[in-house]
Order: C-alpha cells, then structure tokens, then sequence
C-alpha cells in the first residue's frame, strides 16, 4: 500500500457507536492497545479457523463475512459496513473465528487487542450493556435469516432485501433508485441463492415491470407495488 498520513485512533473510535460517548481518557487507554489496519481488495483479514487476537471495527470499506465448505462452496454469512465490528462475538470465546473477513475493496479496519478490551469492559457497565446489545442484534439477524431461508421464496428474498436498502419513508415512493453497495454475487450468497438463481429472478421482475436493471443500479418505479408483489 502507499504510505498515507497517520490517524488519530482515539477521534475514529469516538465515532464509532459501541465506543461513542466514552470519556477522552477512556478512548485514549483503548488507542494505545489499537493498531490501523489498511487493506486492498480482496485481501483476507482473518481466515476461518484462525484464533481472535482482538476487535476488529470498519472505518472504511466493505468486508464479507463467509463460510466455506470442504468442497470449496463459499456462503456469504454478512457484508461488513463502516462503523461496524467484524465479529464481536469471538473475542469473548477461546475458541478460532467460525467465518473468514475478506475486503471487497480498499479498506482501512483498527484491530483493537483483547487485553484493552477486557480491562474496559472490567471498568465500564455501559461499555458492557453495549457488547451485549451488538451480540444479541446480531443473533437475532441470524435468527431472521434462517426464517427467510427457510420459509420464504428466493423471489421474497430479494423482494425483501431491496426493500431493505430504502428508508421507509420511500416506500411510498417512485422511480427510486438503489445502488448496489455490493457485487451481485456476494448479495446472490448472502441470501442463500445462487448467482444464476439472483439474476434469473431479477429479470423476472424486470419482465413484470416491477425493477429495471442498470449495472449495479436497481430502479423500482413504484416501490409500494414493489413490496406488495412479495405476497403474491
């Protein structure tokens, strides 16, 4: 990578939702247990198997998180965005990561090593309730997610993560459009359908008039009619 100006690891954590609102002192004493982290695209962060060694938050870019089977098959299981954490959950098990990071593009991650992490979380109650709310977020993702595989269409899947893109307060809007943050594929496997499923569905709705397709641009002319056409 070119060399670049350092950051200020205390102001990027300040900024970040599980730490914002901690004292000055307090994101001091977790910088110095932080390093930056600058990748190009798809590079691996950490692969499946390997053993945490710290928190790792996203201050720029994307990174998929996926499992792969022996075969070499590999399931997106998350799309990493800025702000977020990449597995927040490993860092309190002694056990190795169950998925692998791998950016999608350029990105810039801190990784902040496991002893500071304990011994704020020793010091902080609300730092604590807030782990914990992330945790439970995300397994109640998880847990929504297995309902989708499960009971609904892949056409309802991808109804349903377009619908996911907007704010509500479009869903009563036209001629909308959603730009895909994300290469097909990766959202193909990240709604546990093939590639040539995604894009046979896609030109389903394109063919009802319900989207049109762009590149990675997705315009829906009416988004209400949209978001009804999933119930039937």
């Amino acid at each position: 990578m070119r060399d670049h100006q350092p950051i200020a690891v205390d102001t990027l954590l300040s900024h970040v939702a599980l730490f914002g609102g901690l004292a000055p002192t307090k994101l001091a004493k977790l910088a110095k247990g932080t390093r930056e982290q600058r990748y190009g695209k798809d590079n691996i962060v950490f692969q499946q198997g390997d053993i945490c060694t710290g928190l790792h938050v996203m201050v720029f870019g994307q990174v998929k998180l996926s499992v792969s089977s022996a075969q070499g098959v590999e399931k997106v299981v998350d799309v990493v965005q800025q702000g977020q954490c990449l597995d927040k959950a490993s860092i309190f098990v002694d056990k190795p990561y169950p998925v692998s990071a791998q950016t999608l593009g350029n990105c810039t991650l801190l990784h902040i090593s496991k002893s500071v992490i304990f011994d704020e979380l020793a010091d902080d109650h609300e730092l604590v309730r807030r782990v914990m709310a992330g945790i439970a977020r995300r397994t109640h993702q998880l847990m929504l997610d297995m309902e989708s595989y499960s009971l609904l269409s892949g056409r309802q899947r991808i109804i349903n993560y377009l619908m996911s893109e907007l704010d509500e307060s479009r869903h009563g809007d036209e001629n909308v459009v959603i730009e895909l943050r994300v290469r097909k594929g990766v959202i193909a496997s990240r709604l546990n359908l093939t590639q040539e499923h995604f894009s046979r569905i896609l030109h389903e709705l394109s063919e009802l008039g319900l989207i049109k397709v762009d590149g990675t641009r997705i315009i829906i002319p009416n988004v209400e009619c949209l978001n009804k056409h999933k119930t039937e």
